[in-house]
């Protein structure tokens, strides 16, 4: 087993259920009528009809070919599986239902989803570019259905040794089919240019298919949460995102469609490639604080598992009922010592570490430098004029301009504060003179924060600026 595409399976896994089961994790809850949101491949027709998503993603990439250079491609989706809920009938039949409930367990009819994992390859690039740079492999996903019974045993131990059936479920997928497609071109500095294509083809005689009825029809026919493992053989891929200069023409020349492609696995290792839905950076991890999986959109794991506590009974029965996974969700949260609680709130790490193989690792930020910075003295000089607390500016925003900013403009402010980050910029703190809050605000340190360039000062700061060593820095003019 290739030891980088082990680890990078725990960011693909995370890749692929984005968006599975979001919070509150209820079949109820509005935002689950709308799942499903990245990486979906649909069926031919779908997006023109307006009831899906494209057929298809690419993208390129640089290989560094060795003598035996190959290539493996791992397709990773799920598939849509219905699950119905049916009732036992007094005559022996049964009928769907939306909600069954048998002892104290409950199931609700719902789409869930199961995991497909296709292996191509290897596929030697030697070869590859002996047929003229051009391999189309066809993958078929088979349908099917599956029946689990419900007795009336099943969720109620007292009633043992009675068991009758009182319900099913059923569960249906509908068959896939598609193309993956590997493209192969020589480029600068003896590299390969590497182009991995999914494509969803919706049958094999795609020109007799007919356009998804609806939204369920095409998202039953689709590939959901798509993303492609390339693991290379005598081999290395080449970042796209920093590369070397030698090789920067060649980076220029790819592209992409619906997907980005990143180095994965740990860092300084370049065999394994991950071409993933969402942007990601090379060499992602999923944080080892992180020890449930929550599905819920990158939210930050401590504020979902706070908020799934805050659930009363009742919801975190509906949401048990909703699908397996989330009453893992409920379960693991509910299970969470007051330790693992802490651990999820924060940890400080180096954001530009060096490579594992530096002699040492140099701080991105000295703790005592804090004690030379004194926001509520600290001065920046704007237009020729030195500007401090108590100093009286006029707004003209123009970085953020967001609604709020523009509700601001021309207006007058007093300063609170004057703040230097670890990265070199000037944030000036500010209370607005209309707002008859403002005493309020400044008592209980509430701000508002510009760019030196975009405050105007009213008045000279004369006695305002303070007769201690406090620091001052020159404010940057904008454009």
């Amino acid at each position: 087993m290739n030891m980088s595409l082990s680890l990078a399976r725990a960011v693909a896994d995370a890749v692929l259920y984005e968006g599975y089961l979001l919070y509150p994790y209820r079949a109820s809850s509005q935002k689950n009528q709308s799942r499903w949101q990245f990486g979906i491949l649909g069926p031919p027709g779908a997006a023109l009809a307006g009831v899906g998503e494209e057929p298809d993603m690419f993208a390129d990439c640089l290989l560094n070919p060795g003598p035996q250079a190959a290539v493996e491609v791992h397709l990773r989706f799920l598939q849509l599986q219905t699950r119905t809920v049916e009732k036992a009938d007094d005559g022996g039949g049964f009928s769907p239902v939306g909600e069954l409930t048998i002892g104290a367990r409950r199931w609700l009819s719902w789409d869930e989803a199961i995991e497909q994992e296709v292996t191509l390859g290897p596929f030697s690039v030697a070869d590859l570019m002996a047929t003229g740079g051009l391999l189309l492999v066809p993958v078929e996903i088979a349908g099917g259905t599956d029946v689990e019974d419900l007795d009336s045993d099943a969720a109620d131990p007292e009633a043992a040794g009675a068991a009758t059936l009182a319900g099913r479920l059923v569960r249906r997928r509908r068959a896939l089919h598609g193309d993956v497609r590997l493209e192969a071109a020589r480029v600068d500095n003896g590299l390969v240019r590497l182009r991995v294509t999914a494509v969803n083809t919706g049958a094999k005689n795609a020109a007799a298919l007919p356009e998804p009825a609806g939204k369920q029809d095409a998202i039953a026919l689709s590939f959901i949460g798509t993303h492609v493992l390339l693991s290379a053989h005598d081999a290395d891929f080449v970042s796209l995102l920093d590369p070397p200069d030698a090789m920067l023409g060649a980076v220029q020349s790819c592209a992409q469609h619906r997907c980005w492609p990143v180095l994965a696995g740990p860092e300084g290792q370049r065999d394994v490639l991950l071409v993933s839905p969402i942007i990601l950076y090379d060499h992602p991890v999923v944080a080892p604080e992180s020890s449930v999986a929550l599905y819920d959109s990158t939210e930050i794991d401590e504020i979902l598992t706070l908020r799934v506590l805050t659930l009363t009974e009742e919801e975190k029965a509906e949401a048990r009922a909703t699908d397996p996974r989330a009453a893992a969700i409920i379960d693991r949260c509910e299970a969470m010592s007051p330790e693992e609680l802490q651990q999820l709130h924060g940890i400080l790490r180096n954001p530009h570490s060096l490579a594992p193989d530096a002699a040492e690792e140099l701080p991105w930020w000295e703790p005592e430098a804090e004690a030379r910075v004194h926001p509520e003295v600290d001065a920046v000089v704007i237009k020729g004029v030195p500007v401090a607390r108590g100093s009286r500016v006029r707004v003209n925003p123009r970085r953020r301009a967001d609604a709020q900013d523009l509700f601001f403009a021309g207006q007058t402010g007093r300063v609170t504060s004057v703040h230097f980050d670890v990265d070199g910029s000037t944030h000036v703190g500010l209370v607005l003179e209309q707002d008859p809050a403002a005493d309020l605000h400044e008592g209980y340190g509430r701000s508002f924060y510009y760019a030196p360039d975009e405050l105007e000062p009213l008045e000279p700061l004369g006695s305002v600026l303070p007769g201690n060593d406090s620091t001052m820095q020159e404010g940057k003019e904008g454009p």
